[in-house]
């Protein structure tokens, strides 16, 4: 089983980038850009809505339910 590590804190970059720092001081920065398709993640591409990202119980949230784990934040995303 893995192990999770909360993300403590997103500050948004440009071009749909975050930079995310984990409860073990590990920082990371995750490009979204590749996964801003289709269906919940649509929305995403907004900017302005993009930016409204939130830490909830570790996890990266956005006001319409798309939601990314720390397990995959801090692992990597591949698309």
């Amino acid at each position: 089983m893995e192990k999770i590590i909360p993300i403590t804190q997103a500050e948004v970059l440009a071009d749909y980038k975050i930079k995310l720092h984990f409860e073990d001081n590990t920082q990371k920065t995750i490009d979204l850009k590749p996964f801003l398709k289709e269906g919940v993640s649509s929305a995403l591409k907004e900017v302005s809505f993009f930016r409204q990202v939130k830490i909830e119980n570790g996890y990266l949230c956005w006001p319409n339910g798309y939601d990314i784990c720390a397990v995959t934040a801090y692992e990597g995303l591949s698309n």
